[in-house]
């Protein structure tokens, strides 16, 4: 019996000697392709195989009980991740581009799958928002592939991964937090889209690829050239979608402001630089201890348009009091979707105007800047910031305000939803366009609303947003109100 053991280890052994042999003269003899035996066993991208098929696999199994639109955006997604294998399987074919601008061809394929998936949240908010919002801002972390090195204007892989999901998170808690008593269905994809990329792809990059996708050597195919062989991978069962529409003509991966971003401006510039260098509300009343709430008899709880808003409050809040980690200062625009402002301090006169209505703005941890968005734009998110000022124009889907500490609002134009959350001292300013926007605040106190008084004098009327409520139990249920001001 040992000898027949024997017999067959050595049978083996010299069958798997022949399979490496064989190997070899075909990795020599041709170029590798993406289902290619050496491919499939290159560690990284089993491991790969295996973390989406798990983390993905779960989000599917998620979505498939809820269907409809949610079904629909998890299957963009799974596309995503296939296009990112399929890119790291390539580089290693492949020479190094020496610049991103090289590059710009070979990353499309993933730059179309994100676009497909931000197409499905433009237009009239659709059903499950929150969902198809998560999964579109959640896609850019796949563009940690792009990474050419610590001056290509990306973070390393990891950070990246990190600071992409942030844009998502907030769309994703909105979902765990609506159907946390309702639909455990839902709570389940939230639970898994988020694990999916913290911990899963997060610490999937930092073990294989921390420095980046491995190129292949001297000599390679330039990366301008992509096999034309490679076909843009499907998720299983997905129908042909209508193409995306055509991306704004921006890098793919850009690193650079907009020129226009830094020039001086004319017409509205004179506004913007009015407002910039002095408080919106200048020229009105000043506030005197008389005319304050809390000194008033009346203690109606409306100020006069005859007073002035409260400054930005110089107290210590809870939303004041976030400590994130300080980066490099940025204006750009993302995969020609996104633009990113970050860690302006003492900056006065940021603007962006090369926009459209597909594109989105992302404000976080700016403090004491002033940012003009000149144009339409799907929507913007403030988040982090103190002492910071924004004046946009027409808001296709949201505005929303995040973990703010003294902000200044001023919108111009219209945005059918403002949403305020965890923010302590904001001012919003609404143009008469704007009056029918529908306002949601949450954990947030020291709101301040100025509407146009509708007379020739063009001031302002404060109206500030209730932050107390008294809940009363009556009739087998609870009802709730706002305080009122007129009692002790």
């Amino acid at each position: 019996m040992e000898a027949a053991l024997v017999e067959r280890l050595e049978a083996a052994v010299a069958r798997l000697e022949a399979a490496v042999a064989s190997g070899a003269s075909l990795a020599s003899a041709a170029p590798r392709d993406l289902d290619a035996p050496e491919a499939r066993l290159d560690p990284a991208i089993v491991a790969y195989d295996e973390f989406v098929a798990e983390a993905v696999g779960r989000l599917t199994a998620a979505a498939e009980k809820i269907g409809g639109k949610v079904l629909d955006a998890t299957k963009v997604l799974a596309e995503a991740f296939a296009v990112a294998k399929d890119l790291l399987v390539q580089a290693k074919q492949l020479q190094k581009p020496a610049s991103m601008a090289d590059a710009q061809g070979f990353f499309k394929p993933l730059s179309d799958v994100i676009a497909k998936a931000t197409a499905m949240t433009e237009g009239r908010r659709p059903d499950y928002f929150n969902h198809l919002k998560s999964v579109a801002d959640s896609l850019p972390a796949l563009a940690w592939v792009a990474f050419l090195g610590k001056d290509c204007g990306m973070s390393f892989p990891t950070a990246h991964v990190e600071e992409s999901w942030q844009m998502a998170e907030f769309y994703n808690n909105k979902v765990l937090v609506e159907y946390r008593n309702k639909d455990p269905d839902h709570v389940e994809w939230a639970k898994a889209l988020k694990e999916l990329y913290m911990p899963g792809l997060r610490d999937y990059v930092k073990k294989h690829y921390p420095l980046g996708p491995v190129w292949g050597p001297a000599g390679s195919a330039v990366v301008s050239q992509p096999k034309p062989a490679a076909p843009t991978p499907k998720a299983p069962a997905v129908k042909a979608a209508p193409p995306p529409p055509a991306p704004p003509a921006a890098p793919l991966f850009s690193t650079e402001k907009s020129p226009k971003s830094s020039k001086p401006k004319e017409g509205m510039s004179a506004v913007f630089q009015e407002i910039s260098s002095k408080p919106v509300t200048a020229g009105l009343r000043k506030v005197t201890d008389d005319m304050k709430t809390k000194n008033r008899a009346e203690r109606s709880g409306v100020v006069s348009s005859a007073a002035t808003p409260a400054a930005a409050p110089e107290k210590t809040s809870r939303a004041g009091s976030f400590s994130f980690k300080s980066g490099p200062p940025k204006l750009e625009l993302q995969m020609g979707r996104k633009w990113v402002v970050e860690n302006q301090v003492g900056k006065k006169t940021l603007a962006i105007d090369d926009c459209d209505s597909r594109q989105s703005v992302y404000v976080y941890g700016c403090k004491d800047s002033v940012l003009q968005v000149n144009g339409k734009v799907n929507n913007i998110t403030v988040d982090k910031c103190t002492k910071f000022g924004i004046v946009f124009k027409d808001v296709v889907a949201a505005f929303e305000v995040v973990n703010c500490n003294g902000v200044e609002v001023q919108c111009q134009g219209t945005s059918p939803t403002i949403s305020i959350d965890n923010t302590s001292g904001c001012q919003l300013y609404l143009s008469k366009d704007s009056l029918g926007a529908s306002i949601t605040s949450a954990k947030s106190s020291e709101i301040n609303v100025m509407v146009p008084s509708g007379g020739s004098d063009g001031d302002w009327v404060e109206h500030a947003l209730p932050q107390q409520y008294i809940h009363s139990f009556k009739d087998g249920q609870f009802t709730t109100s706002p305080v009122s001001h007129s009692g002790a």
